[in-house]
């Protein structure tokens, strides 16, 4: 499963940015697939997750009410919608897949990664 994400720039405390990630290979439409960031001396963490049919949704709480993820199972897409953004969620992003049945915020069930996308929040 190769996985592309884009969408990153920056934005003013307070403002939306969505991300992108482009997934292909065998079965790669039957996966969980995640968000993840990672700020600088920080540890990665989990931002959300889809369930394979795109129903079921599992996020953070840190960004629970304000982020949306989605995917596109005919376009290979998956989707990360951000608002209200401030400085703590400044970071790299991730997308990554997971071939698990059920939506995990432990990045060691997710087998296939993306490259990140920066996100950059000004104050």
């Amino acid at each position: 499963v190769q996985l592309q994400a884009s969408g990153g720039g920056l934005v003013q405390t307070g403002g939306s940015l969505g991300l992108s990630c482009s997934y292909s290979g065998d079965s790669s439409r039957n996966y969980v697939m995640g968000w993840f960031r990672q700020a600088p001396g920080k540890e990665r963490e989990f931002v959300a997750g889809v369930g394979w049919s795109g129903e079921s949704t599992y996020y953070a709480d840190s960004v629970k009410g304000r982020f949306t993820i989605s995917r596109d199972n005919a376009k290979n897409m998956v989707y990360l919608q951000m608002i209200s953004l401030n400085p703590e969620d400044a970071a790299v992003y991730f997308c990554a897949a997971s071939p698990t049945r059920y939506i995990s915020w432990d990045a060691k069930y997710y087998k296939y990664w993306g490259q990140g996308t920066l996100v950059t929040v000004s104050s």
